[in-house]
């Protein structure tokens, strides 16, 4: 039995959490207000429902697991890879949550026998589909693991979904997937393309994706960098001076997934207004000043260079991408050309085939499924953009 007052809808909304060191409040370093998404649309969702989060132990899928409890699913399913992180989120959740029934699961997304086993024995209803490798840098260093985990990975969960009458699959998509420069973002815009080509009218499962920037206090990102760089003394490294980024809050991240699997009616990509962007530099500063000291005198800043796949500037949405809101004032949704069947299937025999490759046949291959890719390590290496494009074939 849950504890009193846990079947009252709460407030999507929890208290931000202050980061560790000095106290910080993550949320103030918005630069705007925290959105806040609280209708009864998420009760109906997922109010008695069996719930699936991929890369349950990660930052943003923990926080979902945290937030869906709140409407009272009747399961929680909570699947990692990650040994530590699922016993860390499982058991506050068991601690929170007396008697609730969440069943944590340690598999790969990669390994279909195991989750085809997953869905057979649980039945999901909802998956948030949040497991993913994130990290640019490591992903243009390891860009065939992309390939496997980001992509394949997808297929796997989401074709599972689709076997077994799921009712909405989320998945967890970035802006770096818009006009990619890097092999990250690149293999996400084929995941959203391969989930895209899922909605077909004999579905019984509506597949849609989210797209966010970055998230302010989640594992590897810019704040826990720079606080850990400022405990040590400095000096805390900015790659660019002129680099910004768009933010959201953890919450605020979760909040969005949750709600586009509410609204969603099959094929939409959706994203939050994020206000400005922040630019990097400005974030450092204020960070070392909110410790009481003065940056480049008490704590140095270096400037370190735009590592491999990055850009200056994210950006929201392609030029000839369609936006329309949403019944959330400040949730719209990109409707993007939809890939084919036909494509899809071309997409993937590409990638199978290039993915155990050496590093230029791999982003050779991710050139010729997104036409809108430009990698910097191709053109630092000389190589011509692939002349074929999987998304622009005809029907």
């Amino acid at each position: 039995m849950r504890k009193s007052g846990s079947k009252k809808v709460r407030s999507l909304v929890s208290k931000p959490r202050s980061a560790r060191g000095g106290g910080l409040d993550i949320a103030d370093l918005l630069g705007r207000k925290p959105v806040s998404l609280d209708t009864p649309e998420l009760q109906r969702f997922l109010a008695g429902k069996d719930v699936l989060v991929t890369g349950a132990g990660g930052s943003i899928g923990s926080e979902i697991c945290r937030q869906s409890m709140k409407f009272c699913p009747r399961r929680m399913i909570l699947l990692d890879q990650a040994e530590n992180n699922l016993f860390e989120i499982d058991r506050e959740l068991r601690h929170r949550w007396v008697g609730a029934d969440l069943v944590p699961v340690i598999a790969d997304i990669g390994d279909a026998r195991r989750i085809a086993q997953v869905f057979e024995r649980h039945q999901p209803q909802v998956i948030f589909h949040c497991a993913a490798h994130k990290h640019v840098p490591m992903m243009e260093l390891n860009p065939g693991e992309a390939i496997k985990n980001n992509i394949f990975g997808t297929q796997i969960v989401a074709d599972a979904a689709k076997q077994y009458g799921a009712a909405a699959f989320v998945m967890v998509s970035t802006d770096k997937a818009v006009n990619p420069t890097s092999v990250m973002g690149a293999a996400k815009r084929c995941a959203e393309l391969y989930i895209q080509s899922l909605n077909a009218d004999d579905c019984r499962t509506r597949f849609v994706a989210v797209r966010f920037g970055n998230v302010l206090g989640s594992s590897g990102s810019v704040v826990p960098i720079f606080q850990k760089q400022i405990d040590a003394g400095g000096p805390v490294t900015v790659t660019h001076p002129e680099m910004k980024r768009y933010f959201m809050t953890i919450a605020e991240a979760s909040q969005l997934v949750m709600q586009a699997g509410a609204i969603g009616r099959g094929g939409e990509i959706f994203i939050l207004d994020m206000g400005k962007p922040i630019k990097i530099l400005s974030l450092a500063k204020e960070m070392i000043r909110r410790r009481g000291l003065k940056p480049g005198k008490d704590i140095a800043i270096e400037l370190t260079g735009i590592r491999p796949g990055e850009k200056l500037y994210e950006e929201l949405a392609c030029a000839d991408e369609k936006t329309r809101p949403t019944s959330h004032a400040r949730i719209r949704v990109w409707q993007l050309p939809r890939a084919t069947p036909r494509q899809v299937e071309r997409m993937l025999e590409i990638l199978g085939a290039a993915m155990n490759g050496d590093h230029r046949q791999i982003v050779a291959a991710l050139g010729e499924c997104v036409p809108e890719y430009q990698s910097s390590t191709m053109e630092k290496s000389g190589a011509e953009k692939p002349v074929m494009k999987i998304v622009a074939e005809a029907a």
